[in-house]
């Protein structure tokens, strides 16, 4: 996933959608998906169908998340037989990955520990109607052809259940203008699993987004001493997935 070049092509459906409202292109990932700030406050997120994660499930989570805890309110998603696009509002907040928190990675780090923590205390395991269980993710990985490693097959005993992120990557919490997470975005894949599926991928993205030598530092924000067998094992498992 990439910043987009300013001068990148907007999707006809993206300016039907923006209406007469200024786009700043802010986001791209790796199957072509575009997302676009607009300067009324909105974010358009559009892109190709993903077999992975679609923005019908992200719109379904994200409204069922905003009752406990501060995400993008839904003001659109749609589909057509190419494309899906998924309309919310802006919260005052920039990603963890933003030019300023990357100049800043111990504030960084520190804000994705402590949002994943919120998010893991905060959402009720009890009310939560999907899963993000190793079951689960093993059988929809088969769905699309990914053949696994046998050791990925037994996972660890649960630590903890909790309502997981499902894609705690660093550009997925925003941080406010004095350092502290303000929310969550791109929950597709949010439900119930172990809490360490969640902190090996947020402490592995450190890597890719402010260098080596972060990760027992997510942890320690997180509050909770390193497991080294849950997190060699979710990271494994993230990769191969």
């Amino acid at each position: 996933m990439t910043i987009p070049a300013l001068d990148v092509v907007v999707p006809d459906r993206v300016r039907r959608l923006a209406g007469g409202a200024r786009l700043t292109p802010v986001w791209e990932n790796g199957i072509g998906g575009l997302t676009f700030r607009t300067d009324d406050g909105r974010y358009i997120k559009w892109g190709p169908h993903d077999l992975e994660a679609n923005m019908r499930d992200e719109a379904e989570r994200m409204r069922w998340a905003a009752r406990w805890l501060r995400v993008p309110e839904v003001i659109d998603q749609g589909q057509d037989a190419a494309h899906e696009w998924l309309v919310t509002a802006a919260i005052d907040a920039e990603s963890a990955v933003a030019p300023r928190w990357a100049a800043e990675p111990e504030v960084a780090v520190r804000a994705i520990g402590t949002g994943l923590r919120m998010l893991h205390d905060t959402l009720p395991v009890t009310e939560c109607p999907w899963e993000w269980s190793v079951a689960g993710r093993l059988e929809r990985a088969a769905a699309r052809g990914i053949r696994l490693p046998e050791a990925l097959r037994t996972p660890p005993p649960i630590d903890l259940l909790v309502v997981c992120h499902g894609d705690a990557c660093a550009p997925n919490t925003l941080i406010d203008a004095h350092g502290a997470v303000a929310g969550h975005v791109d929950l597709a894949a949010l439900g119930t699993g172990d809490r360490w599926a969640d902190i090996a991928v947020a402490a592995m993205s450190t890597t890719w987004n402010y260098g080596a030598g972060w990760e027992d530092a997510l942890v320690e924000a997180y509050g909770v001493p390193p497991d080294r067998e849950r997190m060699t094992y979710y990271r494994d498992l993230w990769n191969a997935t």
